[in-house]
């Protein structure tokens, strides 16, 4: 995770071009990180100092895909009541 932050860093993009870097990282770190990603192992990496204060704006993007890969989704209730309202 600290070499794809550290390239991350580096990277000069903006926007939607940050965003896919990130994301491209972000798949990276995923699939080459050893064993089965977890919502533990990404809060583990949360925790890492590199990921306190990132400068670019695609280590920031990074950074908000690991918060997101652990912010659980809200319960489908609202949703299948809504549907059953449009239908």
């Amino acid at each position: 995770m600290t070499r794809i932050l550290s390239g991350l860093e580096m990277c000069n993009a903006r926007g939607d071009e940050a965003q896919a870097v990130a994301r491209l990282g972000f798949l990276e770190w995923a699939f080459t990180e050893p064993g089965q990603v977890t919502a533990e192992t990404v809060k583990d990496a949360l925790r890492h100092p590199a990921t306190k204060a990132p400068g670019s704006a695609a280590a920031r993007a990074f950074v908000d895909y690991l918060r997101q890969a652990v912010t659980p989704l809200s319960s489908g209730r609202a949703r299948r009541g809504r549907a059953r309202a449009l239908h």
